[in-house]
């Protein structure tokens, strides 16, 4: 099922978009250093900001999911710690959630950034019932520099949404998360699970 979701899980396409020539941190930091717009960009991107956090000896991840949350109003949030995880870890765990019908809830996702910019971060989810697509989003999340010790994590916070309700709405879902960017790198792909209960 997750191998299904993850082809169909591709970001839109948006014609005539190119993706511009890879830089390295240094080279954006002396990029046009005199245009005040591009500054401000750099600047929008936490360049030059503060002291880089220190690297894991050996982790040449650039993009690290920190945690998702699902916020139910009413319950407190059910958080999953994805940090520590590699990308077979999380195949074998077993991420679910249970989520009453006509609730409302919202997904807020903490990551950092190491080693290198990332520009056009897209979170893609998908989600399944007995086999058939319900839902899918390609959500924008932007373009970031390496975290620092004063910024040491990025956070997003999704709309509220409001749980389906009904006979036919209740049961089992599948889902995939997964977080690409505009080199079209996968940098994790997260499969869960949630019930809708009455």
């Amino acid at each position: 099922m997750a191998e299904d979701l993850s082809k169909e899980l591709v970001p839109e396409e948006v014609p005539g978009f190119k993706v511009g020539q890879k830089k390295t941190i240094e080279e954006y930091t002396n990029l046009d250093a005199n245009d005040e717009s591009l500054n401000k960009w750099k600047k929008s991107l936490g360049l030059n900001t503060g002291k880089p956090l220190p690297v894991a000896p050996g982790d040449k991840r650039t993009v690290i999911v920190i945690s998702m949350a699902l916020n139910i109003k009413g319950q407190d949030p059910v958080i999953i710690n994805l940090e520590k995880e590699d990308t077979e870890s999380l195949k074998k765990k077993e991420i679910k959630f249970k989520i009453k019908e006509n609730s409302i809830y919202n997904l807020v996702i903490r990551f950092k950034i190491q080693h290198d910019i990332i520009t056009g971060l897209r979170y893609l989810q998908g989600v399944k019932k007995a086999g058939i697509t319900v839902d899918r989003m390609d959500e924008p999340l932007g373009s970031y520099a390496p975290n620092t010790e004063d910024k040491p994590y990025y956070e997003k916070k999704f709309p509220d949404v409001e749980a389906p309700s009904g006979f036919l709405a209740r049961g089992s879902y599948k889902a995939l998360s997964k977080f690409i960017d505009d080199d079209k790198t996968t940098h994790l792909a997260l499969p869960w699970s949630f019930q809708i209960t009455k």
